[in-house]
């Protein structure tokens, strides 16, 4: 159940597949709309910014191998890890989630009416219950698989592994309240888009 299953506040909970097109529907809801987005992305590269704990303990758990010479942390080191095995990419989750968790909370806190949380791992991380809605985009396994290797530079055997170490598609469309189709073209989702959010607000 939602924490503001009992007040008149939306808050919709966006995601996902990767690649699937999220961040499109974000800045178009910010930038159509002004709608308040809260990205889980964005606080967990906060999470592990050099001088934070979280990062000390990544550090220590992984090595030197995982920090570039500038002392930041080298994402794509961490991502052939972590996407490759499942025992640690759970370990870096457990490290990471319940900061970002933590801040989505506070931040849903506000007083606007509606607000929008981007959290690609919202059913993973167990956190749908900081929404009242939930809006899954979601398009054709072949698109989303050369829409990843464009995006990451990655051959297509990464971008297949990367998918496949998310929850499915197809599961999460089962448990929205929204899903996006974006198979088709960006004047198709937007209208869609549209059309979820005055649905929402009868």
């Amino acid at each position: 159940m939602s924490i503001f299953s009992q007040t008149s506040y939306r808050r919709i909970g966006l995601t996902g597949g990767i690649a699937t097109g999220k961040t499109t529907v974000s800045n178009y809801l910010a930038t159509s709309y002004q709608l308040p987005i809260l990205d889980a992305d964005i606080y967990a590269r906060n999470a592990v910014s050099p001088d934070s704990f979280i990062f000390k303990n990544i550090i220590h758990h992984f090595g030197e191998k995982i920090s570039l010479p500038d002392g930041s942390l080298d994402r794509r080191a961490l991502g052939n890890i972590v996407f490759n095995d499942v025992t640690e990419r759970r370990w870096l989750e457990q490290q990471i989630h319940p900061y970002v968790r933590e801040c989505l909370r506070e931040g849903s806190q506000d007083t606007a009416k509606t607000m929008v949380l981007v959290v690609p791992l919202l059913f993973e991380a167990n956190m749908t219950d900081l929404c009242t809605e939930i809006w899954v985009v979601s398009c054709q396994s072949d698109l989303q698989i050369e829409r990843l290797m464009q995006r990451d530079r990655v051959s297509r055997a990464d971008a297949i592994g990367r998918i496949k170490a998310q929850m499915s598609l197809t599961a999460k469309c089962e448990l929205a309240d929204v899903v996006l189709d974006n198979s088709s073209t960006l004047d198709s989702l937007l209208k869609q888009v549209d059309r979820a959010l005055e649905m929402g607000s009868d």
